[in-house]
């Protein structure tokens, strides 16, 4: 009789667990491709109901369950990336990417943890505390925030899924220019808590349910309208005449783009795309177009400096350099010279760069990734110009992040993005990476043009919206006038650090409203 009353708790816990896996499983449905964004309030909603009168152990592996399902579906084309095109062998590959979700899981661990060690008022909780809902909300939002935002930081940063970047074309985008990304979390994880209030009200009495209800609808309709509302704002304004953009992808498959015997008919294909684009003031190539060190390829730099001259177009195209140290780069280079060019900063660890060194190198004759000791550029570079127009560039993962598209303003008129997607095939990074650029263009009152080899290219205006796209594994061009702007946005003035203290004060409130209840007569 013992026995099976000590099991029933554990099998009751791992119900717990599942539903923490499956709420965590269906967040990345709130993301791009799909866009559901309603989700992004449902499913922590879920786990803050699941966190109610927790210990802090047990809060621990629900957090980490979570963890597992948001990223295991939401990254999961990471196994791509390493066994399809980096070569590895399937176990390897799946041990890898097994390694990877659960060190991502560890984030989502310790926002639930955090929360209920700052909420709860002892294992059994207090008789007299009637609020302990309230306490959980204020340090589970706090706490999520924080941990996003640490997320960020980490080994350079890993900001996929976070929770503001799913409002982007939803009514809770307006927020964006105003406090940014983790503002827009922030918003959404309280709005998730309210809604995990309301279910537990509903369950009282059927008075307080529908007074609940109430509420509830009352706060999130004023939450939506004020979205919309800053929706309709102009932060920033039109300024100069539009330029005529023109962008090439090509569509190398992975396998090929750093095979010598494929690089004439890589460097043929993009000139004949520039062909099919016609009179241009601007023409990009995406990342690493030319999948080499430039300055090897002296030959068909004057090719393309001729074609310049002849046809008055500039290009930004992508590729390798080397400085006179013999460090490499991963460069956004302009022709002809006078335009500018740009060194990218903020490399990506594991794959331009690899930390964790001797760790790695325990799996280099497993994993074969070209180019991946590179050096970063310098933090603030100069701007290239076209027609008297300052663009400001970023190349792949610089633009997931808000820190480093900012480097480039007030000045650039135009946001230009050039990355290569290939390695991750036709899954839903091309999508979520297209969605991040998105959240910039709306953060900082710019157009975002973004080339890439395999897709998604695409031309996103001042409002975060995708107005031309060339989607995954198409060959083509895309061409289209793109009008420069100036002006700021209270957000980059004020940047993330009022919400990360805004974040850490909510966590903290939960923390003395704990203690004071505590506190004995």
């Amino acid at each position: 009789m013992s026995q099976a009353s000590d099991a029933s708790p554990v099998l009751h816990f791992r119900w717990y667990l599942l539903f923490a896996l499956l709420a965590g499983a269906i967040l990345p449905l709130g993301f791009a491709p799909l866009d559901v964004w309603p989700v992004t309030i449902l499913s922590p909603a879920i786990l803050i109901l699941l966190l109610i009168g927790q210990s802090t152990r047990r809060a621990l592996w629900l957090g980490y369950a979570f963890g597992l399902g948001q990223f295991g579906v939401g990254v999961s084309w990471v196994y791509l990336s390493l066994n399809l095109f980096g070569g590895a062998i399937a176990p390897i590959a799946a041990l890898i990417t097994l390694l990877f979700f659960g060190a991502l899981a560890l984030y989502a661990a310790l926002t639930a943890w955090l929360a209920v060690w700052a909420s709860r008022a002892g294992p059994a909780g207090n008789p007299e505390d009637r609020k302990p809902i309230w306490r959980l909300i204020l340090a589970f939002s706090g706490s999520w925030v924080f941990v996003e935002w640490l997320r960020g930081w980490v080994l350079s940063g890993f900001p996929w899924l976070d929770l503001g970047v799913a409002q982007v074309n939803g009514p809770l985008g307006g927020f964006l220019p105003l406090v940014g990304e983790y503002g827009v979390s922030l918003i959404t994880v309280l709005m998730a808590g309210l809604l995990a209030w309301g279910i537990t009200e509903a369950r009282r009495q059927q008075t307080d349910g529908l007074k609940a209800a109430g509420i509830l609808v009352g706060v999130f309709v004023l939450i939506i309208g004020l979205g919309i509302g800053l929706s309709r704002i102009h932060w920033t304004q039109p300024v100069g005449k539009p330029l005529m953009i023109g962008l090439a992808q090509a569509n190398v498959p992975q396998m090929q783009k750093f095979d010598p015997a494929f690089l004439n008919k890589t460097l043929h294909t993009y000139v004949d795309l520039s062909d099919r684009i016609g009179p241009a003031d601007l023409i990009i190539w995406p990342e690493t177009a030319i999948p080499d060190v430039l300055s090897n390829l002296e030959w068909f730099r004057k090719i393309l400096e001729k074609r310049s001259a002849e046809t008055k177009t500039d290009y930004l195209v992508g590729t390798f350099t080397q400085d006179g140290d013999g460090h490499y780069y991963n460069s956004m280079v302009g022709i002809p010279s006078q335009v500018g060019s740009h060194r990218k900063a903020h490399l990506v660890p594991f794959s331009e760069y690899m930390p964790l060194r001797p760790i790695m190198d325990l799996f280099s004759g497993l994993i074969d990734i070209p180019m991946s000791d590179l050096t970063p550029g310098a933090a603030n570079q100069p701007l290239p110009t076209v027609q008297g127009v300052r663009i400001g560039p970023s190349i792949c993962y610089e633009a997931d992040f808000a820190r480093d598209i900012r480097h480039d303003l007030p000045t650039a008129g135009i946001l230009v993005n050039i990355s290569n997607d290939s390695w991750f095939g036709d899954s839903l990074a091309p999508h979520q990476n297209l969605q991040m650029a998105a959240v910039r263009a709306l953060e900082y009152g710019r157009p975002m043009v973004r080339a890439t080899n395999t897709g998604i290219s695409a031309f996103i205006d001042t409002e975060g919206r995708v107005t031309k796209t060339l989607g995954v594994d198409r060959q083509g061009i895309l061409k289209s006038a793109v009008q420069p702007y100036q002006g700021t946005t209270p957000f980059y003035h004020l940047q993330s650090w009022p919400i990360i203290l805004f974040a850490i004060m909510f966590w903290a409130s939960a923390w003395l409203w704990r203690r004071r209840v505590m506190r004995p007569d």
